[in-house]
């Protein structure tokens, strides 16, 4: 049975990255301290053969005994919300938790995907984002700890792999969503699908015309497995490149959730991108992937999922 080590494995992505792993016949070592990840979204991997979480902090030494074919490293804050909650955390999760995992991958010859983001194109003067955009990113603004988190994390990955020759992955994750995501996420999906459930206005930041893109994590768990199967050491896109307005979003839960409430603007925050848009032609290529699941089929099981965890 192969193994595989998912740091930020109790996180939205680590835990259906973790059901993906078992699912595909991996035994799974899930490394998380919880400081973001929900220890409710392991209860039913908990339940499975071959399932084990560490609770223990990324950036500390990490001894896993026995044989590992694959470290998957996803421990961080995510959404703005929580990175300018822990910036120092953030920081040294990108930092050493990298340095700790890569060590660890090439002590055990194992495989290494790093989850990166589209953040490292930071508020980008290119679109759609190519991998090969080097991006404009504010160092010292405060998303600066989040966004350079990332992007030395993509430099010790390729250094590992150039000097060391660790079998490495670098995924840059567009906006993702789903199920498991945390109410209080902070992110546009979340936070519009709570305030639309609970009969509270849905706050937009700026004008609304800022665009993203969102996947559905379905189908971003798709890329990822195809990814750590093929031999792709440089950076690869994954995203859905359907690119639309918040404010277009917003409009769009409202009417799914059939809310009445109105929407409410509020100032845009420091640095906040003006566009985010991959270009997917290297992970259509390389990995024969593309999203498939519709924003609205998406949202609806979103919706589903988070009328659940409030009225349930």
């Amino acid at each position: 049975m192969p193994r595989a080590v998912v740091t930020g494995g109790a996180g939205f992505l680590g835990s259906h990255l973790c059901e993906r792993l078992l699912d595909e016949g991996y035994e799974v070592v899930s490394v998380d301290n919880l400081i973001t990840g929900s220890r409710p979204n392991l209860e039913s991997l908990e339940r499975r053969n071959g399932f084990t979480l560490l609770e223990q902090d990324v950036t500390k030494h990490l001894e896993i005994p026995g044989p590992v074919d694959a470290v998957l490293h996803f421990a961080s804050p995510a959404s703005p919300e929580d990175y300018l909650k822990y910036p120092i955390q953030t920081l040294k999760a990108g930092a050493l938790g990298t340095h700790v995992t890569l060590g660890l991958a090439k002590a055990k010859g194992a495989r290494y995907l790093l989850a990166s983001t589209s953040e490292v194109y930071g508020d980008p003067l290119v679109n759609p984002q190519p991998e090969e955009y080097w991006g404009n990113v504010n160092p010292i603004g405060p998303r600066g700890v989040y966004d350079e988190a990332k992007r030395y994390a993509e430099a010790m990955t390729m250094a590992y792999h150039r000097a060391h020759g660790v079998d490495t992955r670098i995924a840059r994750i567009f906006n993702t969503y789903g199920p498991r995501m945390r109410l209080n996420d902070g992110r546009a999906i979340p936070n519009f699908v709570y305030q639309a459930l609970t009969g509270r206005p849905l706050t937009v930041y700026g004008d609304g015309s800022q665009t993203r893109s969102f996947c559905y994590v379905s189908d971003m768990i798709e890329g990822l497995w195809r990814l750590l199967k093929t031999g792709v050491a440089q950076p690869i896109n994954l995203g859905n490149p359907k690119e639309m307005t918040i404010l277009e979003l917003a409009k769009k839960v409202r009417e799914l959730v059939g809310s009445k409430d109105e929407i409410v603007f509020k100032p845009l925050p420091a640095d906040d991108p003006k566009v985010r848009h991959p270009d997917i032609t290297k992970a259509k290529t390389l990995l024969g992937w593309e999203p498939n699941v519709s924003l609205e089929d998406g949202l609806r099981e979103t919706i589903a999922y988070f009328r659940g965890r409030i009225h349930g």
